[in-house]
């Protein structure tokens, strides 16, 4: 990232004021486009526009625009150009091989308690100066008091709440993105349409800085984009003229990333679960599984050494009724496991479920049953992702 878009005005998280009104800086532009607003993470957030299965649908076959400006975007910095500290500090309390990230991709990560309990998911990206850590909103608060009472004094970490958030999903983003005509904002910076899954970089549209990355949470190709408050409203016009590009609220942006068997925070993942459990050993890098060193470590490799007693896994559901949070799953009359996520799969026609099941009943195929109100419904064990992603890899066979 260039250093003028990493020194726009931001507030520094070493205070301790925190933003009384948390409004999001396109919530009148929502409303005017006909979003139903609820409250979730301490924002009124757009739910949905013409209805949840529609959007959903859109978003697969053309271009989805979410408002993700609720989650948290940190910068984590040192003094300087040699950047060795803040890799140090943040890799004590990453599983991530940080040392292995070149500037502009990006890492799927987990921010875990002293137990190995999993505190939080997120996204880190190797800036020129420092890293950009993306956070769930309903912890972000938590994330950063966790993160200023952990990194060293040294350490700067600085919250960039004047910044939304914007994610354009689906197999047209690119094409739609592209014809805002975006620049690059230094000479190293392919354009925007030649990013690859997990690459990201600065760019200028009409004056303004955006960071943007290739990647999101639908299980489509698509961008996240970094956007200023004062050209938001400039900006999300702009993409939603296009005409591949709709407004797309939560309540698709959950039924998206449960076909892409993505977790979500505070459902899918807690403090009570652990990476391993979790299914989520790919975030823990090569060289962090042989030689520890991050928070949580001694359980988390000791699990993932000896194994799990339980797993997130997917089920597949016989007929139209979906399974909810809390269901219990069966194998014959006993009880082997939770429903975490549920729903019924725009995409696929059928309901499905993400459950931790007792190690010994995860094996791909394996009949269960589901509890919803005192019917049982059959399902099958199934592997992830429900629905085949289409993240954009350079080279990659189409």
């Amino acid at each position: 990232m260039s250093d003028s878009y990493e020194q726009n005005e931001s507030v520094d998280v070493d205070g301790d004021e925190l933003p009384a009104i948390l409004t999001l800086p396109l919530d009148a532009w929502h409303r005017e486009h006909g979003a139903r607003m609820v409250e979730f993470a301490g924002y009124m957030m757009p739910v949905q526009y013409e209805g949840i299965m529609a959007e959903h649908l859109w978003t697969r076959e053309s271009a989805g625009l979410f408002d993700v400006s609720h989650m948290g975007q940190l910068v984590v910095s040192v003094e300087g150009d040699d950047q060795s500290a803040v890799e140090a500090a943040l890799e004590a309390l990453l599983p991530a091989d940080l040392s292995i990230l070149k500037i502009g991709r990006i890492r799927y990560s987990l921010l875990l308690d002293e137990n190995g309990g999993i505190l939080d998911d997120l996204m880190v990206t190797r800036w020129r100066n420092g890293f950009f850590v993306v956070v769930n909103g309903a912890t972000k608060w938590d994330d950063i008091a966790h993160l200023r009472e952990n990194l060293p004094d040294d350490i700067t970490l600085t919250h960039r709440d004047e910044h939304g958030l914007l994610a354009l999903q689906g197999p047209k983003a690119a094409a739609a993105l592209a014809s805002l005509g975006l620049k690059p904002a230094l000479a190293d910076i392919v354009p925007v349409e030649e990013l690859s899954f997990m690459q990201a970089g600065p760019y200028e549209w009409n004056g303004i800085e955006l960071g943007v990355s290739r990647s999101g949470y639908s299980g489509e190709d698509g961008y996240e984009i970094s956007v200023p408050y004062e050209g938001i409203v400039e900006f999300a016009t702009a993409l939603a003229a296009h005409a591949d590009v709709k407004p797309i609220g939560l309540g698709a942006r959950d039924s998206l990333r449960l076909e892409a068997g993505l977790p979500l925070y505070g459902h899918d993942l807690s403090p009570e679960t652990d990476p391993v459990s979790a299914n989520l050993t790919f975030a823990l890098s090569k060289r962090r599984r042989e030689q520890g060193g991050f928070m949580g470590s001694d359980h988390v490799l000791k699990v993932l050494a000896e194994g799990t007693a339980t797993l997130r896994i997917g089920l597949k559901l016989e007929g139209r009724q979906a399974a909810r949070e809390g269901a219990e799953v069966f194998a014959g009359d006993v009880k082997v496991g939770t429903v975490c996520s549920g729903g019924f799969a725009p995409s696929l026609g059928h309901p499905i479920a993400m459950a931790y099941v007792d190690a010994a009943h995860t094996a791909e195929g394996t009949a269960l049953s589901i509890d919803v109100r005192g019917k049982k419904l059959s399902a099958t064990v199934v592997p992830m992702p429900f629905q085949p992603t289409r993240y954009y890899r350079k080279g990659a066979a189409k």
